[in-house]
């Protein structure tokens, strides 16, 4: 049976350990159930689950469009930002064109650029963990097609300066697309960072994304939203799943966006409690709902080992140990965890 034989390079997905017991603090989720205004509207969706939901997502897509001061033609959902990140791939990239992304970063980059059979150019962070924008710059040559950039950025939690990106863009020929990848966005404080929404209007090659995974608690029903130039949102709508985003997810999306500032008031505890947490174990201060703990693979590996014997589930890379940060309670089971394994 024939398969690709370059699929083999990427690396098949081994589910993790499902236990009921522990905290888990491994996914960047967060610690409360949508709006029961949300549950209602899922509820109310199901019940005709028989039907095929909006192929367009009009509604939900109008309604976002209101919120970013967009047009509909400008906004495109997916089954998840995720989602969103591999269709940027699909329209811009193949077989001997490369894509530029930061490193530690959203760990699905490269995957998502070897499924289109492109290159990955994996462009290491700095030594303080942030997106190095001069290096990316640095990388683009002739077969580039896409760049991704995080911020904050996944896992390290850092934000870029308005003034280091608009220095980057300005080195990015407009041919080429940059991906604002902001899934965090709504627990970012730093003024001083770069908005997508301010570049999309500007920078016809900047498209930003967003999700219903995070902030807005949604990250069952998968549902996430790029934004920026129309003819660009119009190629991601093309190679999008059909029929992917479900009645319950458009429905408890446009539900929880119409009480956004209800949910991101929530965000609030999250922002209250992560420097502490980052105080306490040692770690950076961060901008999005976790903080990162840099070490070698062997200490990332003793530490999420460390952990689970305590009952917490952290999330280990081979360059660091992730933690995700979610409410007061929760953060007081964790660095009680965090002491009973390292001491006070």
């Amino acid at each position: 049976m024939y398969i690709r034989p370059d699929l083999a390079t990427i690396p098949s997905y081994v589910p993790g350990k499902r236990d009921d017991t522990s905290l888990k603090l491994s996914s960047n989720e967060v610690a409360f159930e949508p709006l029961e205004a949300a549950k209602q509207a899922m509820a109310e969706a199901t019940e005709k689950a028989n039907r095929y939901p909006d192929l367009a997502a009009v509604e939900l897509r109008t309604k976002l469009g209101e919120h970013l001061g967009l047009s509909l033609e400008e906004v495109a959902v997916g089954v998840g930002s995720s989602a969103l990140c591999q269709q940027l791939v699909q329209i811009t990239a193949g077989a001997g064109d490369e894509v530029v992304f930061p490193w530690r970063s959203f760990e699905a980059y490269p995957i998502f650029t070897k499924v289109t059979g492109a290159t990955p150019r994996a462009i290491p962070l700095d030594e303080n963990g942030y997106n190095d924008l001069d290096a990316m710059a640095a990388a683009i040559n002739d077969n580039t097609k896409l760049i991704f950039v995080c911020n904050p950025n996944n896992p390290t939690g850092t934000t870029l300066s308005r003034d280091a990106f608009d220095a980057f863009l300005a080195k990015v020929p407009a041919h080429i697309i940059v991906a604002f990848d902001e899934a965090y966005f709504e627990f970012n404080r730093d003024e001083n960072s770069p908005v997508s929404t301010d570049y999309v209007r500007t920078h016809p090659n900047v498209i930003g994304l967003r999700t219903f995974s995070k902030a807005y608690g949604l990250a069952g029903v998968r549902v996430g939203y790029a934004f920026g130039n129309a003819e660009v949102i119009d190629a991601l709508n093309k190679v999008a799943l059909p029929f992917g985003v479900n009645v319950a997810a458009q429905a408890g999306a446009i539900a929880s966006l119409a009480a956004r500032e209800e949910l991101l008031a929530r965000t609030e505890e999250t922002v209250a409690v992560r420097d502490e947490a980052a105080d306490h174990v040692g770690a950076a201060r961060s901008q999005a709902n976790f903080i990162w703990l840099p070490t070698t693979p062997e200490r990332s590996a003793e530490i999420a080992a460390a952990m689970a014997a305590e009952g917490v589930i952290v999330r280990s890379f081979p360059e660091g140990v992730r933690i995700t940060i979610t409410n007061a309670a929760e953060t007081q089971t964790l660095l009680r965890a965090w002491d009973r394994a390292f001491g006070a």
